[in-house]
């Protein structure tokens, strides 16, 4: 199993870890708020099905604690489109493809691994319009790049 795809579902289960605690948070005070919800009403299938999936595809940035052999360890992630890449500075402007966040410049560490369209690359292959994930783990830092497929 390739590092990436390692450190990539490490991320996504911090994700849905984080997603599943605030929805069961929001549901549990939507649930006070009202006086308890009815069983099987629209909202408590809609959290049942897939929102914890919803959440995390918008999910534009964020820190992670998770549990390691060793302890714990902080997993940072940031995504949207890049603006420019100049050297190890790579600028993106932070979410998703039809709402914007804000614009983040980040310093790659030049041992990063990066991907773009599930191709080995460097980051100066890296163009302005991709889309990007940076995930940053204790021990490595991967760009993932993807180029927006045309209509």
């Amino acid at each position: 199993m390739s590092s990436i795809r390692k450190h990539s579902r490490l991320l996504v289960v911090a994700v849905c870890c984080v997603a599943l605690g605030a929805g069961v948070s929001a549901i549990a005070s939507a649930g006070a708020a009202t006086g308890g919800a009815a069983k099987g009403s629209a909202a408590t299938k809609r959290a049942r099905s897939g929102g914890v999936k919803r959440f995390a595809a918008r999910a534009v940035s964020g820190d992670v604690v998770v549990r390691t052999k060793t302890g714990f360890a902080t997993v940072s992630f940031e995504r949207g489109t890049v603006d420019s890449v100049s050297g190890q500075q790579l600028t993106i402007n932070e979410g998703t493809a039809k709402a914007s966040y804000k614009t983040v410049t980040l310093t790659i560490p030049v041992d990063a691994r990066v991907r773009d369209d599930r191709q080995k690359a460097t980051l100066s292959d890296v163009k302005a319009g991709q889309r990007v994930l940076v995930l940053t783990a204790p021990k490595q830092t991967f760009v993932i790049a993807r180029t927006a497929r045309t209509p």
